[in-house]
């Protein structure tokens, strides 16, 4: 696999026609059949999502709690083990939303990085430059940053106006694209539900990628976010979560083949409000 998550990103939308990531957030209340309330079958859940759609997609976006909740966690090494052996090309982002200092953060890049192997990680950048430098030292690897969510209680610090005007995320934004980017590692978690505040962060982080969530059952507006987000130098990933993994009935034997029919719509829709050349 390679080391430099944001060419194998480039390398998987172009491979796979897709801006559609699929999050993988096992709840086993909502597993099909006899499936149903059993936490031993995340992995057998999630590895047929991946399964699949992994044709259809530019990555995966495991979220680390719905495992850890489970006591799961040897799961999600088996199926960051099953994505990269079934699906080499794909990178993995781990949503883990980790935002500490010091030797805590150390830990966290090394549960990323090496027992999870995964290829980029969400962050918190809310203690401010040094709670990122530990993953820096991980060359090529991935660091998206929260930065405007799709929240509605995000507005709750991130637009707020800080002394000169700017907002707060604005701020995050200018930093994530400047100083604090010295390795080209760094991009930008930006929520679907703000299509205008996608642009505006795509004015402040030109080059950057940007992991925008809320589509699908969140009701982010996939056309809206792809003309806000996308440029021709610059990733976006459209994650789409529940929309695809519980498309089908709790009954219904063919919940994976609609899995992938919901994912293959919504590449599908993201490709078309892709602004031509």
């Amino acid at each position: 696999m390679s080391a430099d998550f944001r060419a194998q990103l480039v390398a998987a939308q172009a491979t796979n026609a897709s801006m559609l990531c699929v999050g993988l957030d096992p709840e086993p209340a909502k597993f099909p059949g006899g499936w149903k309330d059993d936490p031993a079958r995340l992995f057998d859940f999630c590895s047929a999502i991946v399964d699949a759609t992994k044709d259809l997609v530019c990555a995966f976006k495991p979220q680390i709690a719905y495992f850890a909740a489970q006591r799961a966690e040897d799961q999600l090494e088996r199926l960051m083990a099953h994505i990269r052996q079934v699906a080499p090309q794909v990178p993995v982002i781990l949503d883990a939303k980790r935002g500490d200092i010091g030797a805590t953060a150390e830990q966290y890049a090394r549960e990323a990085f090496e027992r999870y192997r995964a290829d980029a990680v969400t962050l918190s950048p809310f203690m401010g430059g040094d709670s990122i430098e530990p993953y820096m030292r991980w060359t090529g690897k991935g660091l998206i940053l929260l930065c405007r969510t799709s929240n509605p209680g995000g507005s709750d610090l991130q637009a707020q106006r800080l002394e000169g005007g700017r907002l707060l995320y604005e701020h995050i934004a200018r930093l994530a694209a400047g100083e604090w980017n010295r390795g080209g590692q760094i991009g930008l978690v930006v929520g679907a539900t703000f299509p205008a505040e996608v642009a505006r962060v795509r004015e402040l982080a030109p080059t950057l990628p940007l992991l925008i969530p809320g589509i699908g059952a969140q009701g982010g507006d996939a056309q809206a976010t792809v003309r806000a987000g996308w440029r021709p130098a610059a990733p976006i990933v459209v994650s789409s979560s529940r929309a695809v993994l519980y498309a089908g009935k709790a009954t219904d034997t063919g919940w994976a083949e609609a899995a992938r029919r919901v994912a293959a719509a919504t590449r599908a829709q993201l490709q078309q409000a892709q602004p031509g050349p």
